[in-house]
């Protein structure tokens, strides 16, 4: 690709406390991209994510996001520019409702998704708008945790485990939820432990092991591929 990427992160370190969990991350993501972070429990996934975010002890390295350094960026600086983030715990608050909850986050750019749009795009939100977070399933609080950033206007969607747990009929549903936002010109940077539902959405695939990048698969070339992934992965 020859424009610049979106995202380009360049010997990316972190540390929790006096943990090294990051050794030297490269990664690039292209405006408009769903590239997906694969690898075994420990392999540093969730921690790329994090240090990405600035949400760990200490980073060392580059993090540029349109151009822009931010790896000495607070948190706070970090959202602001246009990154938003989705943890595997989901973070929804149990005693706002849904609505309540989608409204929470500041718009921080133009561009995000308008309520009308979010509910059109999880149908199952609006059937619930006014249910409390403690009442909603597995799958709908998955939802909600998506669908609470796409208000915001940010443009790359950090997504950590967003499968985990629950249903096969949900996960198709999050599986067509991410085809659509690409299709509306997000960028996605998705971690996952389910390589099959990866695969069903990802133009690129990081493999990751150790805290390192280990190898890079295009979506395209899997069929060709498996062997090395098998032997990474156990898939």
């Amino acid at each position: 690709m020859a424009e610049a990427p979106l995202l380009r992160i360049e010997g990316l370190e972190a540390w929790y406390g006096e943990s090294h969990a990051l050794h030297g991350v490269d990664i690039e993501i292209h405006e408009g991209e769903v590239v997906t972070l694969l690898g075994r429990n420990g392999a540093g996934k969730t921690s790329t994510l994090r240090a990405i975010m600035g949400l760990v002890g200490r980073r060392k390295g580059s993090v540029r996001f349109d151009g822009r350094e931010l790896i000495a960026a607070r948190p706070d600086v970090i959202a602001r520019a246009g990154l938003g983030y989705c943890p595997e715990e989901r973070g929804i608050f149990a005693s706002l409702d849904v609505t309540e909850n989608l409204m929470l986050p500041p718009v921080i750019a133009p561009g995000g998704l308008s309520l009308d749009e979010i509910y059109a795009l999880f149908p199952n939100l609006k059937e619930r708008a006014r249910s409390q977070g403690t009442k909603l399933s597995g799958g709908e609080q998955q939802m909600l945790a998506i669908a609470r950033i796409l208000r915001t206007g940010a443009r790359l969607l950090l997504l950590d485990e967003p499968s985990e747990g629950l249903a096969p009929v949900i996960v198709q549903q999050i599986g067509r939820t991410i085809r659509e936002l690409k299709q509306r010109g997000f960028t996605v940077l998705l971690v996952e432990q389910n390589f099959r539902f990866a695969q069903t959405v990802a133009d690129r695939h990081y493999v990751m092991e150790h805290g390192q990048v280990a190898d890079m698969v295009a979506n395209a070339d899997l069929a060709g591929s498996m062997d090395r992934l098998h032997d990474y992965l156990g898939v």
